[in-house]
Parts: C-alpha cells; sequence; structure tokens
C-alpha cells in the first residue's frame, strides 16, 4: 500500500503553519505545500475545499484533517502514524 500523500495550504509567517511542518519535518514526512499568501485563487481553492479560510488546512491522502491543532491531537491520541503509513 502506497503512502498516502499529505497536502499543506499555508502562509508563510503563519505560526501554525510554521508548528504543523516542524511535525511533519520531524516525522520525516514529505508534503506539497501550497501558499495561499498572495495568490487568491489558491485560498478560494482551499476555501472551497475545507469550508474554512484559516491556514494551514491539512489534508492526507483524500481526508481532510482540518488545522494544526487537529494534525497535534491526532499525534497525542496515538493515530497521526497510522494515518501517515
Amino acid at each position: 500500500m502506497a503512502t498516502p500523500s499529505v497536502t499543506l495550504y499555508t502562509t508563510r509567517f503563519c505560526p501554525f503553519c510554521i508548528r504543523a511542518k516542524m511535525l511533519l519535518d520531524h516525522k520525516q514526512v514529505a508534503y506539497t505545500e501550497i501558499g495561499v499568501d498572495m495568490d487568491a485563487a489558491k485560498r478560494a481553492e482551499m476555501t472551497a475545499k475545507a469550508g474554512s479560510h484559516t491556514v494551514p488546512q491539512i489534508w492526507i491522502g483524500e481526508q481532510h484533517i482540518g488545522g494544526c491543532d487537529e494534525l497535534y491531537a491526532l499525534e497525542r491520541a496515538g493515530k497521526l502514524d497510522a494515518m501517515l503509513s
């Protein structure tokens, strides 16, 4: 079974985006980062997909995780590694 792709919609200076990427980097998880700082079309795409305009918005495979708090909650609950494998 292939490892699911991880996608994050972020902005450059968002502390929550930085924390989410730090956790994924610590776990040595490759991810695709889509910057929405200066790209209204990408921000609109993110909002339409996530139903939220806040960043980060994170997907593991086709499953929308939510933001940084939800990512860390999965980690604390011991569920993140299973989702990433």
